[in-house]
């Protein structure tokens, strides 16, 4: 039966965060049983958009600050709601070190600053993958009655599965990427900001250290800041009834530069963002 749990304010990110640290420690017996997917949604109604945090998030982004909310921001409203179901004890992996792999954003209009908004978070479609376990955070936002917003969020967290050690595909031979639209600097302040305003400090995106801990040479991107800045570049050219698909690629280290591409394609948009020496990607993306 489906644990429902109803919140009447949003959690706060510095606690879940205390939470997921915590969680990193492992515990035998949990580590030792087979991973599963506890039954769990999680719902906040009435939740009012703060016109200061929106405008810290526009700041951090490069997206434009109006009457309407860009494509991306509902992502942060949902952020904290998906973590906690996350950092529950009985979830099959830690929220410490996890990758963001894919987003999938449906929108069906756009949606006002000033309009009251319910979420609806869940997790489910826990899978294995060569690299590790991958899940899905499904959240839907409505306003009244109306689904206005719905997202899938696909998380990997990096571990040794039933897949992993098999042969491994030939490298992709590294290509001198076609003339950008731009290039983008991407820094570390670029991305503390990000965490600020969004409130995802996962050591991996804010910390050298934290993010060796966890395989990365360096700290990296948010794979959500790129995908939203990416979009900074086609704002007033999004339609509001819209599907936004992300997959992101390897992780943009902390600093580097990337070469941006906007193609306008029939029924929408082809993103890019591509090294700028080898051509491959840190993101790709399909705005239709």
């Amino acid at each position: 039966m489906t644990e429902t749990i109803t919140l009447t304010e949003t959690p706060k990110n510095s606690s879940l965060f205390v939470k997921a640290a915590l969680g990193a420690v492992p515990v035998p017996l949990l580590s030792a049983r087979k991973p599963q997917l506890p039954d769990r949604v999680i719902e906040l109604e009435g939740l009012r958009v703060d016109p200061d945090h929106l405008a810290a998030y526009c700041r951090a982004t490069g997206l434009r600050f109006g009457d309407s909310l860009p494509l991306t921001y509902p992502f942060i409203l949902s952020f904290p709601l998906a973590m906690q179901l996350v950092v529950a004890r009985d979830f099959p992996f830690v929220a410490v070190g996890a990758v963001h792999a894919q987003n999938l954003i449906e929108r069906t209009r756009d949606i006002s600053v000033s309009e009251p908004l319910d979420f609806r978070t869940h997790i489910e479609n826990l899978r294995e993958h060569p690299k590790g376990l991958l899940v899905d955070a499904i959240t839907e936002v409505s306003v009244g009655r109306e689904l206005v917003w719905r997202q899938v969020t696909t998380f990997l967290h990096q571990q040794r599965t039933s897949l992993s050690g098999g042969p491994k595909p030939e490298p992709k031979p590294d290509e001198v990427p076609p003339p950008p639209l731009r290039t983008l600097r991407v820094d570390q302040k670029t991305i503390t900001r990000y965490a600020n305003a969004s409130g995802d400090h996962n050591p991996i995106h804010t910390s050298a250290l934290g993010a060796k801990a966890f395989g990365f040479p360096k700290a990296i991107a948010h794979g959500m800041w790129s995908a939203a800045n990416i979009l900074s570049n086609i704002e007033g050219r999004i339609p509001e009834k819209t599907t936004y698909a992300v997959k992101f690629g390897k992780p943009i280290l902390l600093p580097s530069t990337v070469n941006v591409y906007a193609d306008q394609v029939d029924g929408g948009w082809d993103l890019a963002l591509l090294n700028p020496k080898k051509g491959y990607p840190h993101l790709t993306a399909t705005l239709r």
